[in-house]
């Protein structure tokens, strides 16, 4: 049993490594914020809502090149990313700014809600959005991939950055979360991976909160990085968004082994 563990954290870690050499080449290509699209007649835009994606710390909207690629070709005709400076220092200010591109996105397409991915620190972010800016009149379901909801202790030495202060377990941000949050209406669809080595311990990526409407997917052998460019995961995203029965408030977790993707 120990062996075949050994095992399958050296294939998610050779996997991290390589997508991390990847994904260094295309970061220069997404430092520069993506052009919009024309702004169309004010009417409905045919389609499913549109999606933001949000990307983690120290990164930018090429860390999503293959999810949103699934998604367009799937269906999701109006697919953007959001970056956010990488000087930005409180997680409140970023949540700011995704709530003015959100208005401008409804604004523009004429849809009265948009759906919203965040990997890592992004989930954070459009979380904070969602339950603390009144987000939830215009996000219909928010779905976040290796997101630290209740704090990850990785890396200490990396507290001289008051954003991954704010990530710490116990910090004023993730308190404020913690909160009620009565009456909130987005959905919320939290994917961690039981081989993420950035989430510490991984289950800190697990979505908790009486008030809030939340199902809990269970990825198995891969890691961090991983999260955004599997298949497997990509195929439960387009779910989770094409998803829209209600659900009570809570967090429910999937079947075990439903999303295995050793």
């Amino acid at each position: 049993m120990e062996f075949t563990k050994v095992t399958a954290l050296m294939k998610a870690t050779a996997l991290e490594l390589a997508i991390l050499t990847g994904h260094l080449v295309l970061y220069p290509s997404g430092i520069v914020a993506e052009r919009l699209a024309p702004t169309p007649p004010p009417s409905v835009t045919p389609g499913r809502r549109p999606v933001v994606l949000l990307h983690g710390f120290v990164d930018n909207r090429s860390v999503f090149v293959v999810l949103r690629r699934s998604l367009t070709r799937n269906g999701r005709d109006c697919v953007e990313s959001l970056n956010y400076s990488p000087l930005t220092c409180d997680l409140r200010a970023a949540a700011e700014l995704l709530g003015r591109r959100v208005d401008e996105i409804r604004a523009r397409t004429g849809h009265a809600e948009v759906d919203i991915v965040g990997h890592s620190l992004g989930g954070l972010i459009a979380r904070y959005y969602v339950q603390r800016l009144g987000g939830d009149s215009g996000v219909h379901t928010l779905v976040t991939l290796g997101t630290p909801h209740s704090g990850t202790s990785v890396a200490p030495l990396a507290d001289a950055h008051p954003l991954v202060r704010q990530m710490r377990p116990g910090s004023e941000v993730l308190r404020e979360l913690a909160g009620p949050s009565p009456g909130c209406r987005t959905r919320f669809v939290s994917f961690w991976s039981d081989l993420d080595q950035i989430m510490v311990p991984v289950e800190t990526a697990r979505l908790d909160h009486p008030d809030l409407l939340v199902h809990n997917v269970r990825v198995s052998g891969i890691g961090h990085l991983a999260l955004t460019v599997h298949p497997t995961v990509a195929t439960g995203v387009r779910e989770a968004l094409d998803t829209d029965g209600p659900e009570a408030p809570g967090a429910r977790e999937e079947e075990p082994g439903a999303t295995s993707v050793a």
